[in-house]
């Protein structure tokens, strides 16, 4: 799909806003990803391989959040600052 013709907008403003929705696009599979990574922690008996598994979850829930508190707020929130490493 191309800029419409009559579409009074710079193409950089279209740019930038086509690559915040990509970003938006991941923050929602992130926010599924949790999610599902909460459902299944709770659907998880107690043997020894699904105590692991939950583990494991907890520990990958605890890595996502961070990764999607770090993409809103850099994506977002950040203003003109540049962030360095």
């Amino acid at each position: 799909m191309g800029q419409a013709a009559h579409d009074p907008r710079p193409q950089g403003q279209v740019a930038h806003e086509r690559a915040q929705n990509e970003v938006s696009d991941v923050l929602l599979n992130l926010e599924h990803t949790i999610s599902r990574a909460k459902k299944a922690a709770r659907r998880l008996g107690e043997s020894p391989e699904e105590h692991n598994a939950k583990l494991a979850l907890a520990e990958a829930r605890v890595a996502l959040e961070a990764t999607r508190s770090r993409l809103q707020k850099d994506a977002y929130f950040a203003g003109d600052e540049l962030r360095l490493v």
